[in-house]
Formats: structure tokens, C-alpha cells, sequence
């Protein structure tokens, strides 16, 4: 299928605002996309939105918390949002989550980890693992069953999720109900060719991503630590029912359909729609792409499936 018109619209949109490159100016790229949180639509008044703070082995990190009307018990999902491990937060999610929480009748917490490159590896992880630990103490006060706690996120936060997940099973003390991967950047091997699909021209590229990695990892030891690199993990077996959203004009698409095909390969329940047409953080563009708003149906109806 051809790239989207609505993509197609939203890109040259972005290309005439004449964006900061964040590969050369990190301060002035994470300015812009603190103001840019309107890009996903209206958010649902009737999810209420709480702010909180969650504390991780290094930092009190800022939450918010979305719970959904009625009296529980709740579903839940632990949220961490995607940027590539440097840029955005929690705020320019609230239409999104607000969405989910009310359809999949869920809790959800998003968590504003610490950024690279200041923050490396494995601190915005740890922040995220520490989250999904507070949730799991906080169950009963929040209203959430302990048995329907999920993970997830966008991008780097997909890889978040996955390394979460992975520990999760690592350790054996914490059952997760299933992980929802939006786009994951799961490993930079698959940027290392010179002929990447879509390297360039539909928003992320692949000299972008590749610098994320850059500031994300401490050097090549991190390459083999499946925390921090989920495709680099010995197994996929015992791993939660997956939901993987991937996308077809998407420089990290290869990676996403590559970590689904190591999931159901191991056994694991795998529930993939990959969005023709659309690119790299389209779940993010509510107000300007439908398929954003069918991305939301889409996770929503396989939460409650994979629930129930």
C-alpha cells in the first residue's frame, strides 16, 4: 500500500515547522516536544488523571495515573512512553492513555523515567521496573486486579516494556497478563545496513535512531544484555501474551516483525497488526491521522481479549 494521505500530510506539515535536529541539538528538539502535546486529539474528561510520584533507585519519578469511570477492579498498564530513551514525556500521552484506560476498563500509569544521555542504561529501565514494582504495592488502592497487570510503550519505551518483561520472567516473582509493544526498538542491528527500509523521509530516521542508541548504551557490553536489548536475550520462552503494533513505512518495522516472529516461535501468544500506510509514531497523531484512533480500538479490544 502507498504511504497514507493523512501520513503524507502530517509529514509535510512537520517539515515545514523546520524541527530542531535532535542529533545536534537535544535541548531545543526536547523544548519542542514538551509543547507539542495536542498532536493526539482530545482527551477524555470522564477518565480521571492524577499526578503522582514513584520512587526508583535513583530519582522520585513524576506519574500519571489514569483511571477509568466506575469502581474497579481495574484492569491495569504500566505505560512508558516512547523518544528515543532522550526526548518527550508523560504529558504529550494523556489522549492516548485516557483512550485505553476507558476501553480496556484499565488503570493506566505512565511513568516519566529519566533520560539519556544524562541517564544511560540502566537507569530508565530500572525507573520503569521500579514503576511497574509500585503498581504491583499499590494494587488495592488503586482498584487494579493483580492478576491483569500489563506493560508496554512506543518506540524506546517498546523496548522498555520488552526488557521489563523479560526481567519480570527472569526473576519469577512477578506475573505480567500480557505486554503491548507499539513500533519496539528492540535492537540497533537492524539499523546497521546501509539499505534500511525507510531510512529516511518519513519522520524517525535511521541516522536519528541510531544516535538514540548511541546515547542510550554505555558501549558494546550492553549489546548482549537483553534488558537493555531485548533481541539479544537467550530465550523468548515463558514471555506474556504479546500485542505488537508495527508499522509499513517505518524505519524500525523490521525490527518489530523480527521480535514477533522470536515471540510465536517460543510460544508465545502474539497478537500483530502492522498499520499500512502509516510511519513511525502514528499512534502519537490522533489529531491529524484516523489510524491513531484504530490503533487505540486495536489495543484496547486485545487487552480486554487477553483478560478475559
Amino acid at each position: 500500500m502507498p504511504l497514507h494521505p493523512q501520513a503524507i500530510a502530517y509529514l509535510a506539515m512537520e517539515a515545514k515547522l523546520d524541527l530542531p535536529d535532535i542529533t545536534s541539538n537535544l535541548e531545543q528538539a526536547r523544548a519542542y516536544s514538551h509543547g507539542d502535546s495536542d498532536l493526539a486529539g482530545t482527551v477524555d474528561s470522564s477518565v480521571r488523571i492524577e499526578h503522582r510520584y514513584v520512587t526508583s533507585p535513583t530519582a522520585d519519578l513524576p506519574i500519571n495515573i489514569f483511571t477509568p469511570p466506575g469502581k474497579g477492579p481495574f484492569n491495569a498498564l504500566v505505560y512508558f512512553h516512547g523518544g528515543g530513551w532522550v526526548a518527550f514525556d508523560i504529558n504529550r500521552y494523556s489522549a492516548q492513555l485516557a483512550d485505553i484506560a476507558k476501553q480496556s476498563n484499565s488503570v493506566v500509569i505512565a511513568v516519566n523515567y529519566q533520560k539519556a544521555p544524562e541517564h544511560k542504561f540502566p537507569i530508565p529501565f530500572d525507573d520503569c521496573f521500579s514503576a511497574l514494582e509500585w503498581t504491583i504495592a499499590h494494587a488495592a488502592e488503586l482498584g487494579v486486579d493483580l492478576t491483569k497487570i500489563g506493560v508496554g510503550g512506543d518506540s524506546a519505551g517498546g523496548n522498555l516494556a520488552s526488557g521489563v518483561a523479560i526481567k519480570a520472567r527472569d526473576e519469577g516473582r512477578i506475573s505480567l497478563a500480557y505486554q503491548l509493544l507499539i513500533y519496539p526498538a528492540n535492537s540497533p542491528e537492524f539499523l546497521a545496513s546501509p539499505d534500511v527500509p525507510c531510512a529516511e523521509g518519513y519522520g524517525s530516521t535511521q541516522k536519528g535512531i541510531k544516535w538514540a542508541w548511541e546515547q542510550y548504551l554505555n558501549g558494546d557490553e550492553d549489546l548482549h544484555n537483553p534488558y537493555a536489548v531485548p533481541h539479544s536475550a537467550t530465550s523468548f520462552t515463558q514471555l506474556p501474551p504479546t500485542i505488537l503494533i508495527t508499522a509499513e513505512f517505518d524505519v524500525l518495522r523490521l525490527d518489530g516483525l523480527d521480535y514477533a516472529r522470536k515471540l510465536k516461535d517460543a510460544g508465545v501468544q502474539v497478537i500483530h497488526k502492522d498499520f499500512e500506510g502509516m510511519i513511525h509514531g502514528f499512534f502519537n497523531y490522533g489529531k491529524f491521522i484516523d489510524d491513531a484512533f484504530v490503533a487505540r480500538d486495536f489495543i484496547s479490544t486485545n487487552i480486554v481479549k487477553i483478560l478475559s
